[in-house]
């Protein structure tokens, strides 16, 4: 179903009723079904009678990414590999990838959600769809076209890469809507720029951006560069892919589909519940997912969750823009830094491109923290008081909002590598010592 009023839009007290039993039911199943679970469970002396109401499930343990790992490739999974029909892996991971499985039914509820967040944010059966997310192992490719084809629009299946090609058959198809990562969506925009095609002959009206942060300003650069009003969808591999939630019209926060990702922020130092509105920790249960479900999985995404209507009128918890990922933040020289403030400054200002890489070291014991940043062709110049100018003019601003001092290289226009999925903005080599 694309437009599921009943649960999008369910009162707060029966959404509860609803996560309660599925919960107590995924328990059981779990319990019965994953020896890895069932262990976990015996170690802190519980049983599925144990979990009688949601209130409950902050008794249950944690899984972590390092438990996918552990148990690669198939250790999680609660069905025979004969009721698995798909798998999927992590990507931009070292050693060994985080694998999961689906059963046909978690192929329908991911298409069904997926379906959800397209129609939220305006997508109907009428638009095509260019999916330039990454086909393969890789969620965000097959997650979206299955969701196109469940809302009964057009895909058209491009995947990353090919840039050139991407712009012509945007182009000729007349694609209404994009899906990609974001910084693949500056890219386009830019390329778009320069093919000399007027913006205006593009039938392009709407994007749904994710798999990595994105800052309010850097929504504002994709909607001026391409004509469009952006859209954020959130997901991950290890729940279910893209269409864990996406934003609506209002674009007032991320709808989760807590009907099946059921959601909780913690404290990322005591793991105790927070109050809502307040910064934490987003953790997941799933609640329907058969092949490999998770049970209080430790995301490290930073965020807060709102439950107040939204002016929609969708009543589904409202998950606030990520600030970061508790793991992804950067300690330099006792002060945490996030890439999306260096990200977020260079979105307001116009003399720098949307594209920066940070490089962190260590030398003589004390951190170094350079930021390269790429000036726009306008603004660029080779009278060496100019440059020197808009050096110390973004230096001053990263240092206000980062509360660091940034050694600040300014590269020449285009020399930054472009991002054709996800964007790697940081080498830490303090790491590598």
């Amino acid at each position: 179903m694309i437009w599921n009023e009943t649960i999008e839009c369910m009162e707060r007290d029966e959404m509860r009723k609803l996560q309660t039993i599925r919960l107590k039911r995924i328990i059981e199943y779990t319990y019965h079904n994953t020896p890895f679970y069932r262990r976990k469970m015996q170690e802190v002396g519980l049983t599925p009678d144990d979990i009688v109401s949601l209130d409950d499930i902050v008794r249950l343990p944690f899984t972590v990414k390092q438990d996918l790992r552990d148990n690669y490739p198939f250790g999680l999974m609660a069905v025979p590999m004969s009721e698995i029909v798909r798998l999927h892996a992590s990507s931009g991971t070292t050693g060994k990838p985080i694998v999961v499985g689906y059963t046909r039914k978690d192929l329908g509820v991911w298409s069904e959600v997926v379906a959800r967040s397209l129609y939220a944010a305006g997508v109907t059966r009428n638009d095509s769809v260019q999916v330039s997310y990454g086909y393969g192992l890789f969620t965000g490719g097959l997650g979206l076209h299955c969701g196109v084809e469940t809302i009964g629009g057009t895909v058209i299946p491009m995947s990353s890469g090919n840039t050139q090609k991407q712009i012509q058959l945007m182009h000729d198809f007349g694609a209404a809507a994009l899906a990609c990562t974001p910084s693949y969506a500056l890219y386009l925009g830019e390329t778009i720029r320069e093919s000399g095609i007027p913006r205006s002959e593009f039938k392009l009206k709407t994007g749904m951006f994710g798999a990595e942060p994105w800052t309010e300003n850097m929504r504002r650069e994709i909607e001026e560069s391409l004509g469009i009003k952006a859209y954020d969808i959130y997901g991950l591999t290890e729940i279910i892919g893209p269409g864990v939630g996406s934003e609506c019209a209002c674009q007032h926060g991320t709808h989760l589909w807590e009907d099946h990702f059921y959601p909780e922020i913690l404290d990322p130092q005591t793991l105790q519940p927070v109050a809502p509105g307040v910064t934490g920790e987003l953790v997941f249960t799933t609640l329907t997912k058969e092949g490999m479900p998770m049970i209080r999985y430790r995301t490290r995404d930073l965020t807060a969750l709102h439950y107040d209507k939204c002016p929609c009128g969708r009543t589904a918890v409202r998950m606030e823009r990520i600030l970061g990922r508790s793991d992804d933040m950067l300690i330099i020289r006792g002060v945490n830094v996030f890439p999306s403030q260096v990200e977020s400054v260079l979105l307001e200002m116009p003399e720098f491109e949307p594209h920066y890489l940070i490089v962190v070291d260590r030398v003589n014991n004390t951190d170094t923290f350079q930021v390269q940043v790429e000036v726009r062709p306008e603004y660029y110049s080779d009278e060496i008081n100019k440059i020197l100018s808009l050096r110390k003019k973004i230096t001053a601003r990263m240092q206000s909002v980062t509360g660091i001092q940034p050694d600040i290289k300014i590269v020449e226009p285009r020399s930054l590598e472009r991002s054709q999925g996800k964007a790697k903005h940081v080498i830490d080599n303090r790491k590598l010592v």
